[in-house]
């Protein structure tokens, strides 16, 4: 009797302490999390071009008010009230207006859209000049130039427009023939058409002739009756779409074509113009996409100049940067390539002669940030400090000097100023929301970053489970990351259940040295509050961790990581707290298929499953992404068959639901019904569940929903 009176006693003590701390809603975790619950920064934060101030946009009485500040303020200043731009837009003649626009700044004038026109408004003397007509605004993949011609699509068409006439480069453009948009499904970095020259007079665009790709239907439900909306889609092995590339004179208004030669499906990747704008280098890709050819063409005449270089790779070559040319030497250039097994930058000549590996070591270089202002130190972000965490570091390109500009571990999102004198750095940390602060490069490594935010734990005030980031061995010795949220009021003497979440795929890492351990939302920790212990890990073929980590995928997609989701699953089970008898996965788009995958090669580990977007044949998928993992199904036969989940459905023992957006263009829905076609034919239950008016994911307010009906089919099978 006393035991029963103990125990009732210390449950009332800890529900109320629990009590003390609010618990999550769905909402809060999908939705507040990226607006109230988000932690603090600071809108719009960027350094006024040209100049190492600063600004950024702040409340102040709940009015939008610019601040701006520099290294030798120590309190920044209001700059610009919503009060004042109105002055200034009423004394340049124009309308006024209610909420602060956008701007970008520079030491001369700052540009934002005002009542549909973009506009340069002169910092000085506060008159305004139109950039970009609100005529031409809500046209399609509109981009100025630095001498002030505006190009656009229009009813398919390109037009360039010197801001009072325009002028209609192509007359041909139609569903079928696509200019001056992204090509070869937005793969190798692509995400536009055209690319002004330097000085703003010349234009090179993409030409897309996808006549030859079967149509696709995707159906618009919102119509009486409804109505099939036809895209493009080249399926692996199927024949691709033809890309050239073409240069617009918007001075001479003269039009010529590249000379990217033959075979017609290849890739035309990472477009850049030499600095003198005569030329204009292409990374040529050939369809197998193990072959890439770096080509220098003539910007008047088109003409092939020369190869530069060649990289070849027995699995694939992928380009993903165009070249940089080195800050007041054009000639030379900075290339990004894995070659050695690693991301890493190789400086060149003119001639395509490589001078030397400028970076080196078992990381990645990320991204570069630009020069410094004489272009002798050349910034970027890396993973030197772990694969999980994201720093920046500088090189002196002739010496080879690297030094850390921001050593604290963490994820840093940084602007570099354009003298490379100071950076502006936002990091966060699992246990740090959010720090913003200014450094100055000239005085490292002893300077003082001045703080210009300390964000504080918007979650303070709720129930969290402890967050825990490590690592585990797989079978070949990799160390695998893993990330862990353990429930609230964690007692090691229960033993709870589990939820697994996982991508698995190329171009995608999941776990972070970051706020929230990488995750862009609460809803792992939203788990946590409800009993789970929630658990991700990042399998080889993720990001980040080398060329030899992510191709272990090749030709075979899903063994090597359902290999290293076994060693995650051994390590859970030898946790005293995990019941193995209650586990569920879930994953979306290639983690959708990973999940269906491991359901049906390894039944009764998980108990219930959730599979959004998920591919469940490669042969359905598109080429670009497809065939770079797995080659075509006529090279690679085998290992189509392997992953075809639709003929082995009948292996499914546990709960399985299916999710996948109506609208979907990315991974089209033809994967999911033909598997649940499958199951039913084999007499198998899955559960399906469909989100009209949402294509590859579902965002909005109907991600809560989303959310909320994977928790609920969880919930009821690991009761």
């Amino acid at each position: 009797m006393k035991k029963i009176l103990l125990f009732i006693l210390v449950s009332a003590i800890n529900t109320f302490l629990y009590a003390q701390q609010k618990m999550l809603s769905m909402e809060d975790a999908m939705l507040n999390a990226r607006t109230t619950l988000a932690p603090e920064n600071l809108a719009q934060l960027q350094f006024i071009n040209g100049s190492d101030d600063y600004v950024y946009l702040k409340k102040i009485a709940g009015n939008d008010t610019w601040y701006s500040g520099n290294a030798t303020m120590s309190v920044d200043t209001p700059f610009l009230s919503l009060e004042q731009l109105n002055k200034y837009l009423r004394r340049a003649g124009m309308d006024t207006v209610k909420t602060m626009p956008a701007i970008q700044f520079t030491l001369t004038g700052w540009t934002m859209t005002v009542n549909g026109s973009k506009i340069l408004l002169d910092a000085i003397t506060h008159q305004s000049k139109t950039i970009i007509d609100k005529t031409i605004t809500p046209k399609t993949n509109v981009e100025e130039s630095n001498s002030g011609f505006i190009a656009y699509l229009d009813n398919f068409n390109l037009y360039v427009s010197d801001g009072k006439e325009s002028k209609q480069v192509t007359t041909d453009g139609s569903r079928d023939i696509v200019y001056a948009s992204s090509v070869h499904r937005e793969e190798f970095g692509i995400t536009k058409g055209t690319f002004w020259s330097h000085t703003g007079n010349q234009l090179a665009f993409y030409r897309m002739d996808q006549s030859m790709v079967t149509d696709y239907p995707i159906i618009n439900w919102t119509e009486r009756p409804a109505k099939v909306e036809l895209i493009k889609y080249p399926m692996a092995g199927d024949k691709s779409h033809h890309v050239t590339v073409g240069v617009y004179n918007a001075q001479t208004k003269s039009l010529v074509y590249l000379q990217t030669g033959e075979p017609a499906e290849q890739y035309l990747t990472n477009i850049a113009w030499s600095p003198d704008d005569k030329s204009i280098f292409i990374a040529v890709l050939n369809r197998g996409q193990n072959h890439m050819w770096l080509n220098q063409y003539d910007a008047v005449t088109g003409n092939f100049i020369k190869t530069l270089f060649e990289e070849t790779d027995e699995k694939y070559v992928e380009p993903l940067v165009p070249v940089l040319f080195v800050k007041n030497n054009s000639s030379q250039f900075i290339w990004q390539s894995n070659r050695d097994g690693w991301n890493h930058l190789y400086l060149y000549d003119i001639n395509g002669k490589l001078l030397k590996q400028i970076t080196k070591g078992d990381w990645e270089v990320l991204e570069v940030k630009g020069f410094d202002s004489k272009g002798e130190n050349l910034f970027y972000i890396s993973t030197a400090l772990s694969p999980i965490d994201k720093n920046l570091f500088s090189v002196n390109l002739k010496t080879g000097l690297i030094t850390s500009i921001t050593p604290t571990p963490g994820v840093h999102i940084t602007q570099v100023s354009a003298d490379g004198l100071n950076v502006l750095d936002s990091y966060s940390t699992p246990v740090n929301p959010r720090t913003i602060q200014l450094i100055d490069t000239r005085k490292l490594p002893t300077s003082t970053p001045k703080i210009l935010l300390q964000s504080a734990n918007p979650l303070k005030d709720y129930a969290m489970g402890e967050l825990a980031i490590f690592t585990i061995k797989n079978k070949t010795g990799d160390s695998i990351y893993c990330r862990q949220f353990k429930p609230v009021n964690f007692d090691p003497a229960i033993k709870y259940p589990v939820i697994v979440y996982w991508y698995g795929g190329p171009h995608a890492q999941l776990i972070l040295d970051s706020w929230n351990g990488g995750a862009g939302d609460y809803w792992f920790r939203y788990m946590a509050e409800r009993g789970y212990v929630v658990f991700t890990v990042d399998t080889r073929g993720s990001d980040n961790r080398g060329k030899a980590f992510e191709q272990t995928i090749f030709r075979r997609l899903g063994d090597a990581e359902m290999e290293d989701m076994m060693s995650a699953v051994s390590y859970l089970s030898a946790q005293s707290f995990i019941d193995k008898d209650r586990m569920g996965l879930f994953g979306w788009s290639f983690g959708g298929f990973m999940t269906t995958d491991f359901m049906l090669n390894h039944p009764g580990v998980f108990k219930a499953a959730v599979a959004g977007g998920p591919v469940m044949n490669w042969q359905y998928y598109e080429i670009m992404y497809g065939e770079r993992y797995m080659d075509t199904p006529q090279e690679n036969p085998e290992g189509y068959e392997a992953t075809n989940l639709i003929k082995q459905a009948g292996k499914l023992k546990g709960k399985l639901l299916l999710i996948h957006g109506l609208q979907d263009p990315v991974v089209v829905q033809e994967n999911s019904v033909n598997f649940v076609r499958a199951a039913i034919d084999k007499g198998v239950q899955v559960d399906y569940m469909i989100y009209p008016g949402h294509e590859h994911n579902v965002l909005g307010k109907d991600r809560a929903h989303l959310y909320q009906k994977v928790t609920d089919y969880l919930m009821e099978y690991l009761k």
